[in-house]
C-alpha cells in the first residue's frame, strides 16, 4: 500500500468513530433521534409554552364569571369640614355640639380607621363572557394542534438529516474504495511503464485520477460532517457525538391513490385542524365583539366599619345595588367590531390558501414518492450493469486490449452509478417521510415504519 493513503484511512476511521468513540457504542436509531428530537429541539418547546399559554388564557377568560371581592384597610386624618362630618356620622360618635357652627364651620381633626369589604359581578352582559370564554377554548385547542404540525415538521427535519448521513457513509465507503482502486492502478501502471507495456501518459492519467479521487474522498468526509451538523440542529442538541447509524435497506412501502392522499390529509394534517380551530375562534370573536354592545348588568355591594381607633369599636354600614348599563356612543366597540370582522377575513384566507398548499404539497410528495421508487429500480439495474462492464473493461486493460482512458471511464460510470443507486435508496425512504407529513401521519410511532 502507498504511503499517501494512509493519511485518508487514519482520517476515515476517526470520523467513523467519532474521534476515539468505542466501536461497541450502540447505533443511532431513526426512532431515538426523533424521540431526542421532541425532548431537546427549542421549536418543540416554544410549541409546548404556546400551548401553555393558550390553556392559561381558557383558565383565565373563566375568571370572568366569577364575582370579584375586595378587602381595605383605611387610615385617614383630617380636619376638612364635609370629611369631618360624614366621619362623625359613620363613627356613630355625632352628638349635638357637633351641629353647632363653628364646629361645622372649622372642625378638630379627626382620625379614622375604615376597615371595608367590596365586591362586584357582572350578571349580564350579552353573553359576551360566554363567548370570550368559547373562544379561548377554540383557540386552545388550535394551539394544541399547532403544536403537533411543529413535531412532525421537526421529524421530518430529523429524517432528512438522519438519510443525509446514511447517505454521506456511503459515498465516503465507495470514495475510500475508489481511493484504494486508484492507487492500486497507479502502481499497476507504473510497473507496466517500466515494463514497456505503457507510455508514460498512461502513468500521468492515473497519477491525476489517483489525486481526483482523494478529493472526492475529502469532499465525502466533509459532506458527512454538515450532515451530522444538520442532525444535532434538528435534534436540538449540540453536543450530538458522530457514531454509527443504523442503515436502512431498501424497501416498499404501502401505496394509496392520489385522491385518498389527499382526503387523509384533509382530516389529519395538523396544520389545517389548527387553522379550522382558529377559524371557529375568530367567528366567536366576532359575536363577542357584537355582544359587547348590548346592555350589561352588574351587582355590587359593600360593607364598611368606622372607627377613631384600632380598639375601639365604631359605626358600621352596608350597600347593595344592581346597575344597568347600555353605551350610547360605541365608537370604540364599533371600531373593534370591525378590526375582528377583518381579522377573521384574513384567517379564512389564510385558511384557504394553506388548503390550497396542502394539497400541492401531497400532489408533489406523491409523484416524488413514485419517481423516487422508479429511480430506485433503475439505479440498481444500472449499478449492476456499470459494475459488470468495468469488470470486462479491466480484463481487456490488462490483456492490453483497452486504454486506459477507457478503463479510467468504467470506473467512473461505475463509481457514479453506485452514487446513483444509494440516493436513490435513501430517497425513497425521505419520499415517503415527506408523504406521511404532507398526509399528517408523520407522527413518532408512524415513523418506525421508515426504518
Amino acid at each position: 500500500m502507498k504511503s499517501h493513503q494512509f493519511p485518508a484511512l487514519i482520517l476515515g476511521l476517526l470520523l467513523f468513530t467519532g474521534g476515539g468513540s468505542s466501536f461497541a457504542e450502540e447505533p443511532l436509531t431513526l426512532r431515538q433521534a426523533i424521540d431526542m428530537a421532541m425532548a431537546q429541539n427549542a421549536e418543540v418547546a416554544v410549541a409546548q409554552a404556546d400551548g401553555k399559554v393558550a390553556q392559561a388564557e381558557a383558565r383565565s377568560a373563566r375568571t370572568n364569571l366569577l364575582p370579584s371581592l375586595q378587602f381595605t384597610e383605611d387610615i385617614s386624618r383630617g380636619n376638612d369640614p364635609v370629611y369631618a362630618f360624614g366621619t362623625r356620622l359613620r363613627q356613630g360618635a355625632f352628638t349635638q355640639a357637633d351641629f353647632g357652627l363653628n364646629a361645622l364651620n372649622r372642625p378638630e381633626a379627626i382620625g379614622n380607621f375604615s376597615t371595608r369589604f367590596s365586591g362586584s359581578w357582572t350578571a349580564f352582559d350579552s353573553f359576551k363572557t360566554q363567548r370570550e370564554i368559547r373562544r379561548a377554548d377554540l383557540s386552545e385547542k388550535s394551539a394544541a394542534l399547532a403544536s403537533r404540525s411543529v413535531n412532525q415538521r421537526i421529524a421530518l427535519d430529523v429524517v432528512r438529516a438522519y438519510q443525509s448521513i446514511l447517505y454521506a457513509q456511503r459515498e465516503v465507503e465507495v470514495a475510500q474504495h475508489e481511493q484504494e482502486t486508484a492507487s492500486a492502478l497507479l502502481s499497476a501502471v507504473e510497473e507496466r511503464v517500466k515494463a514497456g507495456l505503457a507510455v508514460e501518459s498512461d502513468q500521468m492519467l492515473a497519477e491525476v485520477n489517483s489525486a481526483a479521487r482523494r478529493q472526492d474522498l475529502i469532499v465525502a468526509e466533509g459532506d458527512m460532517q454538515l450532515a451530522w451538523a444538520d442532525l444535532r440542529e434538528a435534534v436540538g442538541s449540540p453536543q450530538l457525538q458522530i457514531s454509527g447509524l443504523k442503515a436502512l435497506e431498501p424497501r416498499t412501502y404501502p401505496e394509496a391513490a392520489l385522491e385518498e392522499e389527499l382526503g387523509s390529509a384533509m382530516k389529519a394534517r395538523p396544520d389545517l385542524l389548527a387553522l379550522a380551530e382558529s377559524q371557529a375562534a375568530q367567528a366567536v370573536g366576532v359575536k363577542a365583539a357584537k355582544s359587547a354592545l348590548g346592555p350589561r348588568v352588574n351587582a355590587y355591594g359593600n360593607w364598611e366599619e368606622d372607627r377613631g381607633a384600632l380598639d375601639r369599636s365604631g359605626g358600621n354600614n352596608w350597600t347593595v345595588g344592581a346597575q344597568v348599563s347600555i353605551d350610547i356612543l360605541p365608537l370604540g366597540k364599533r371600531a373593534q367590531l370591525a378590526q375582528e370582522n377583518a381579522a377573521q377575513e384574513r384567517v379564512n384566507a389564510q385558511a384557504a390558501l394553506s388548503m390550497q398548499r396542502a394539497r400541492l404539497e401531497v400532489t408533489r410528495a406523491h409523484i416524488r414518492r413514485q419517481t423516487e421508487k422508479l429511480s430506485m429500480a433503475t439505479a440498481q439495474a444500472a449499478m449492476e450493469q456499470s459494475a459488470e462492464s468495468l469488470r470486462i473493461v479491466r480484463n481487456r486493460y490488462r490483456a492490453g486490449l483497452a486504454t486506459i482512458t477507457d478503463l479510467l471511464r468504467a470506473e467512473d460510470a461505475e463509481r457514479q452509478s453506485q452514487s446513483n443507486y444509494w440516493h436513490a435508496v435513501y430517497g425513497n425512504v425521505v419520499a415517503y417521510a415527506e408523504l406521511l407529513f404532507a398526509t399528517g401521519n408523520l407522527t413518532p410511532e408512524a415513523a418506525e415504519v421508515l426504518q
